[in-house]
């Protein structure tokens, strides 16, 4: 440090700034009231996970997948990192998790900007936690070093609900700004590029994804079960009669992908289901008509196809669009799509297409729906189901 002045007014009282220059560094700005000087270090962010907005400093560790892990190499996503007071840290127990929402992406994002591994960073946001761990969610301002503003200023971040947007249902901030004005299959080609920039889960964190993705809004100890409709305690999950467990609505089968982290644990497409009710669907395609479900009112099922209830048609129709735009086959997995058929066996195929594009006709995205698209892109996975944001896209692609 090189100089220091301090101002006091008649009574004593400190009212002005200390000023601060660091030989050979640039100088330091951060924008909003928060300043570098007040800034908390990681471990004191850690011990006041109370929602309140501060401005936290540390170094770069790398990409958290889960309260566990962290990644320090081979980052898949642009939506969140990891920062320790040492540059050197191992333990995930001293490091704070922190959002990269949209705005940000470009400069702060691990996937686009790995380089940003082991330097210093400034984040101002709220503490709150984040992968159910302690962490710094919906950050105001991002800063290299102790506040340096990066040259390419993001433009402000979006809100936690996205904002209406014209033809869909919502858009949050730029988003989609890549597939604007396409359609047919530059428009496929261009969502494809977006959703795929994704955190991968494992399996065994779908159960916590899906405890907050499809929590009951009456109820917030319990989730709503997909075909079944009921609602069912979060903890009561398993394989034991009555238990809920995890329904991989497009059939792991089709593709042969299993439980592998990829399609076999996108929670996009993941859902809880009655046991019973999830073998009796099996891997069957979707068609209408067929036997009741007992255990499922509203369900129809036969010996080779599977109908949903009314009230989640267009969900289960948007979460096959999903898989179809976001597994295009140029990642290590197969090349799913929809076709018109209800004989696919183990081919990355699914049907029936043109029964998906009437339901998602007939029954548009609800609040439950929007919400779980939102927890998703924000909590979980950092990407979004566009057939949710924009119902439109569905027959601009399939037609």
């Amino acid at each position: 440090m090189d100089a220091k002045s301090v101002v006091r007014s008649r009574t004593g009282r400190l009212i002005a700034a200390v000023v601060l220059v660091v030989t050979g560094a640039v100088p330091l700005v951060v924008s909003g009231a928060a300043s570098a000087a007040t800034a908390l270090t990681v471990a004191q962010a850690l011990a006041a996970q109370d929602g309140r907005t501060a401005t936290v400093t540390g170094y770069v560790i790398g990409q958290p997948t889960s309260a566990s892990t962290v990644l320090t190499s081979g980052f898949t996503a642009d939506t969140a990192f990891a920062i320790a007071d040492h540059a050197g840290e191992t333990s995930t127990g001293r490091m704070l998790y922190v959002q990269v929402t949209a705005a940000w992406r470009t400069t702060f994002g691990l996937l686009s900007n790995p380089s940003l591994r082991g330097r210093q960073v400034t984040a101002t946001g709220a503490l709150t936690a984040y992968f159910s761990h302690g962490g710094l969610k919906n950050p105001t301002t991002l800063s290299l070093g102790g506040g340096t503003t990066p040259s390419a200023s993001p433009s402000p971040a979006p809100s936690a609900s996205p904002t209406p947007a014209p033809g869909g249902t919502a858009a949050p901030g730029t988003y989609y700004a890549a597939a604007a004005g396409k359609t047919g299959p530059a428009l496929r080609t261009a969502l494809h590029g977006i959703i795929k920039v994704q955190t991968k889960l494992s399996y065994d964190q779908v159960w916590d994804a899906l405890r907050d993705t499809d929590q009951d809004p009456a109820n917030p100890a319990n989730v709503i079960l997909l075909y079944s409709g009921r609602s069912q305690s979060k903890t009561s999950n398993g394989g034991g009669a009555n238990d809920w467990n995890r329904e991989h609505v497009w059939a792991k089968s089709h593709g042969d992908f299993g439980t592998a982290t990829g399609p076999g644990t996108d929670v996009h497409h993941l859902r809880p289901e009655d046991v019973s009710v999830n073998s009796l669907r099996g891997n069957k395609d979707f068609d209408a008509g067929g036997g009741t479900v007992a255990e499922a009112p509203g369900c129809y099922t036969d010996a080779d196809s599977f109908e949903p209830r009314d009230a989640v048609k267009g969900d289960v129709a948007r979460m096959i669009l999903y898989m179809a735009i976001r597994y295009e086959g140029d990642d290590g997995w197969p090349d799913l799509e929809p076709n018109d058929s209800v004989a696919n066996g183990g081919a990355p195929r699914l049907g029936r297409l043109p029964k998906l594009l009437a339901w998602h006709a007939q029954d548009p995205p609800d609040a439950f729906e929007q919400r779980r698209n939102q927890r998703i892109h924000e909590r979980w996975q950092g990407n979004r189901n566009p057939f949710v944001d924009h119902p439109e896209w569905a027959g601009a692609i399939w037609g």
